[in-house]
């Protein structure tokens, strides 16, 4: 796709960049040092996008200060009203570009060196490119996630996410698979896997062999390296696959994106699923990929539950459909810090928020 704008007087063009799938603006004016952020922020929520030329840093601060004008969800909003505010946040700051020289350069004053951050996404340097500011901020923090790598207690090292794959960071969904009872160690299947945090976990307990799956390309390749800096890629098998691989196993493992609603972005892929399908392709498909006498886990937070989204009634009753009873269930209260941000619009759905790790049979 190309994005379109006038300056000095000409026609020009650019490839546009996104790696987030956002389509180009339609409208585009030059900016540079001397735009004010109140205007910066009534063109971004008209509509017209700001391609700077001004000083880099600048152009954070400029970001910052429209991010501060944006209207956040009300206290004790409902969800669809909080993700109507966030998407109209994104929007509006999707709205300030910046221009990229051949080779992932960007000849702006105090400019960072971006080269390798956007190799690791985009691939190999290209011609000239347009893209959006807050996209390529969350690069850069994502490239030093990538560098220094999240702690991992329940492995006593460290996971290293690549930009798009969601961070172990709730370390409380980690330490429920630490933690559960684990009967046979010959094989299991990690589904969704992601960072591939949980399939190292099985493996550091002792699981022989590991088959972990993923749909999305940037899943799989950040898995295999993170196993193999794990030094357990000879254990752990990576595949590209929907879900289940073939054959069966003893134990079959699932974190499936939390709440029923439409992702946004890559990163909401790991949180939103549309009609819950990865949870409820998980329960059909369970008890055709379960050894005899082996069982799934489930861990789901109950957080849909809190919103609105969905019923502990629905849930048990999606059980019930697929052949499945429970056999045990271990619960956990999140640690992260938006579960007592008495701010966040969501605080009294965080608040009481429960995950848990649900040990299912067939029959």
């Amino acid at each position: 796709m190309m994005i379109r704008w006038t300056e000095a007087g000409e026609e020009r063009s650019a490839p546009w960049r996104s790696a987030l799938g956002a389509p180009p603006p339609k409208r585009v004016v030059i900016a540079d040092d001397r735009m004010k952020a109140d205007v910066a922020y009534r063109l971004a929520c008209e509509g017209t996008a700001l391609l700077w030329r001004g000083d880099f840093q600048n152009a954070r601060q400029l970001l910052q200060a429209m991010g501060r004008r944006c209207k956040p969800a009300d206290p004790g909003a409902t969800f669809y009203q909080y993700r109507q505010a966030q998407g109209q946040r994104a929007r509006t700051l999707g709205m300030l570009l910046i221009p990229y020289d051949e080779g992932h350069l960007i000849s702006l004053a105090r400019a960072p060196d971006v080269r390798q951050a956007c190799e690791e996404v985009y691939g190999p340097a290209a011609g000239p490119v347009v893209g959006q500011l807050r996209e390529l901020l969350g690069l850069i923090g994502a490239h030093e996630w990538r560098k220094k790598g999240v702690e991992v207690p329940a492995l006593d090292a460290r996971i290293h996410p690549h930009y798009g794959v969601f961070s172990p960071i709730r370390g409380e969904y980690v330490d429920l698979v630490a933690q559960a009872p684990l009967a046979d160690k010959r094989l299991a299947f990690d589904l969704g896997t992601g960072t591939g945090v949980l399939a190292a976990v099985l493996a550091k307990r002792g699981v022989e062999r590991v088959v972990a799956t993923d749909l999305d390309p940037r899943a799989v390749a950040c898995a295999r390296d993170n196993l193999a800096r794990l030094d357990l890629a000879d254990r752990v098998e990576v595949v590209a696959a929907d879900l289940f691989p073939p054959g069966r196993a003893p134990l079959v493992v699932c974190n499936p994106p939390w709440l029923p609603a439409k992702p946004s972005s890559l990163l909401d892929q790991a949180v939103y699923d549309p009609g819950g399908r990865m949870l409820q392709g998980f329960l059909d498909g369970l008890a055709d990929h379960l050894e005899p006498g082996g069982e799934g886990w489930l861990v789901l937070s109950d957080l849909a539950e809190h919103l609105g989204l969905r019923s502990r009634a629905d849930l048990m009753a999606a059980f019930d459909a697929a052949g499945l009873r429970v056999t045990d269930r271990l619960d956990t209260r999140p640690r992260h810090r938006r579960a007592s941000d008495d701010t966040d619009p969501l605080s009294a759905a965080r608040a009481a928020e429960v995950t848990s790790l649900w040990r299912l049979a067939v029959g």
